[in-house]
């Protein structure tokens, strides 16, 4: 093989020379594997904390007022719509009840008289001993006990209804979330004895008002920190800002409901940016620093010193995102010596 001096050759030569060596550079490049820095969009995602909340929250009120004489719920019970969770009595009600039912026998007593009356009056009038008024005066007093009788019966009836209200029922199907009152407690009607959740739960987030303007129904929010699957839907964005916050809420599939205002980190995208990421593969570790190969001007090696980010996935393919260090479209050499 015959080895001529680079300087001995023609400029024309060399001219011709110099593009095939820098092909050969780069071939020999990719045979021992280069990629490049890719400078790619990336979400950037915002970690605020969300409260666990009930859809509905509703009292369940008293219908009457007396003494509350059982409670047969505590916090955290589940109940169905309809179930009796505690009962309100009335003494006043219950004393009104039986002097009705007092007139009550003694009308019937009065009836019964009246009507042995009625049918005497009439077998003297078939005698002839006894006048038509007479038995026209019978028959009225026996509608007018009669009438007396329906009357006090639907007092009876009305004071029956009025204590059956003293069963406080469940508004809504639910889990029991409070309950302020004990056995014994004096109510009023219409006060509250036991606040109950139910309607399905959801997450409400409150988001910097910064953010409002890249919050959109419909966006993947992912629940917990970094690595965590759970996603949910953010359903609901509020048009009212309090506080300088956004009020949202968030749909999230068999959430954990057994406590609620339980809060959860939630993370959720407020925009995008460009960031320079690596294979894994490209980065090395040597006395604490971190480091990445890239060619140079003249296709050499070079280690550079960079600042590692986070983890990310970019279609389909781990990449590790480089904070500082490196330039995007920089060549990266790996499995160098």
């Amino acid at each position: 093989m015959i080895n001529i001096p680079l300087f001995e050759l023609e400029p024309a030569v060399i001219r011709f020379i110099l593009p095939l060596l820098a092909s050969l550079v780069s071939c020999a490049a990719s045979a021992q594997g280069v990629s490049t820095v890719q400078s790619v969009e990336v979400v950037q995602w915002k970690a605020v904390f969300g409260r666990i909340e009930a859809r509905d929250r509703l009292l369940a009120r008293s219908r009457l007022g007396g003494t509350v004489v059982s409670v047969e719920v505590v916090e955290g019970t589940r109940v169905e719509r309809g179930q009796q969770i505690a009962r309100v009595r009335d003494e006043k009600l219950t004393l009104q009840l039986r002097a009705l039912e007092a007139t009550l026998s003694s009308l019937r007593s009065q009836l019964e008289t009246a009507e042995t009356e009625l049918r005497r009056g009439q077998s003297l009038l078939e005698r002839g001993v006894s006048t038509a008024q007479q038995l026209d005066q019978l028959r009225t007093d026996v509608a007018v006990i009669e009438g007396r009788i329906g009357t006090t019966e639907a007092e009876r009836d009305m004071l029956r209804q009025r204590e059956s209200e003293g069963a406080v029922l469940a508004p809504i199907t639910g889990t029991v979330l409070d309950v302020p009152l004990a056995p014994g407690s004096v109510v009023l009607p219409g006060e509250a004895i036991a606040e109950i959740g139910g309607g399905g739960f959801f997450l409400r987030l409150a988001i910097p008002e910064r953010h409002a303007g890249s919050l959109k129904e419909g966006a993947e929010i992912r629940i917990g920190g970094e690595g965590s699957d759970t996603t949910g839907t953010l359903a609901k964005v509020y048009p009212l800002i309090e506080n300088g916050r956004v009020i949202a809420d968030v749909e999230v599939e068999d959430i954990d409901t057994d406590f609620i205002n339980a809060r959860l980190l939630v993370r959720l995208p407020v925009g995008e940016t460009e960031a320079l990421m690596v294979p894994p593969s490209a980065i090395t570790h040597r006395m604490g620093l971190d480091f990445v190969t890239v060619a140079d001007a003249e296709g050499r090696p070079v280690a550079r010193t960079v600042v590692v980010g986070a983890a990310r996935e970019i279609d389909g393919v781990d990449m590790v995102e480089i904070l500082s260090g490196l330039s995007g479209g920089e060549t990266l050499v790996a499995d160098h010596e």
